[in-house]
């Protein structure tokens, strides 16, 4: 006969392999469902991986992304270690027109503003740049502290040294190219003169060293080409006041503080400049900017 504990640990022993087999059918089923999501998963992403590829995640709308890029960077300079930099902040690094010109109003107390086009699509940082000082005044009452052996006048420099600018420098943007070099010594030389690098009515920044450009820069009033590499990024073309540049270059120099005869006997003040808006005309060739009569001043902008 079975004892009453016998009867009691037979009845536990079936309750817990119920419980065991109850068990381990719930984790079959877990392992199924587990084993469907990911199936599902993986034919999503194949899925969705298909219309990538295709584009159906692609937004038509690129404009805040090409207008949120960088387009010109700056590097800081130090003011400790240059006492001639003034510090005005820096231009922005995005959101600068790159398309197009702009005009910049050069005032002084020689005769009549002359009026730069800015080139927006060869030079937009060096553009960017002068905007950004003629709208801080960088240049209000600053001289041309040289008449250079070059033929050009040197304008941009409130400490009047040829070491002053902002504390930040953009890099060279837009030099113009030395032509190739004769074939062989035998090939008979062109009888048509090469083009100036720098054509009269050119503007172009000027760093000290090259390379590292900020507020000064350089407006030829005759045609010049350098022995060497050129060195200083073309940003505009004199496009009004051709006749300004011409008699200011006529002006005598004197012996700098360095002993270099560039000095400008007779002193000229920059009085304001100004940069206009960007529009859609053309840069405009060299022989047009030196016949084009004179403008008035544009509108400032930063």
């Amino acid at each position: 006969m079975v004892s009453s504990k016998d009867r009691a640990r037979k009845l536990a022993r079936e309750k817990l392999d119920r419980q065991l087999a109850r068990r381990a059918a719930k984790q079959r089923r877990r392992r199924q469902i587990q084993a469907g999501l990911g199936a599902a998963a993986a034919l999503i992403l194949i899925v969705g991986g298909i219309a990538w590829l295709g584009g159906a995640f692609d937004s038509d709308d690129t404009t805040t992304d090409a207008a949120d890029a960088d387009v010109c960077a700056w590097t800081t300079q130090n003011a400790e270690s240059n006492k001639s930099l003034k510090d005005v902040g820096e231009p922005p690094t995005a959101g600068i027109p790159t398309e197009g010109t702009r005009p910049m109003t050069i005032t002084t107390d020689k005769g009549a503003p002359i009026v730069v086009t800015l080139d927006l699509v060869s030079a937009p940082c060096s553009a960017a740049d002068l905007s950004y000082l003629a709208g801080k005044k960088f240049y209000d009452n600053t001289t041309c502290h040289e008449i250079t052996t070059e033929g050009a006048i040197r304008c941009g420099d409130p400490s009047g040294t040829g070491q002053g600018g902002p504390t930040y420098s953009v890099y060279n943007e837009n030099l113009p190219q030395a032509p190739e070099p004769t074939p062989s010594a035998s090939a008979a030389p062109s009888k048509t003169p090469a083009a100036p690098l720098y054509p009269k009515g050119t503007v172009a920044l000027i760093g000290d060293p090259p390379g590292s450009n900020g507020s000064q820069f350089l407006i030829f009033f005759k045609d010049f080409t350098p022995k060497g590499e050129p060195q200083y990024p073309i940003v505009g073309q004199v496009t009004g006041g051709m006749d300004t540049v011409a008699k200011l270059g006529k002006i005598p120099v004197v012996a700098n503080d360095a002993g270099d005869k560039v000095k400008p006997k007779d002193k000229i003040t920059v009085q304001s400049i100004t940069v206009g808006e960007p529009t859609t005309a053309p840069v405009s060739t060299p022989s047009a900017a030196a016949s084009a009569p004179s403008a008035a001043p544009s509108a400032s902008s930063q």
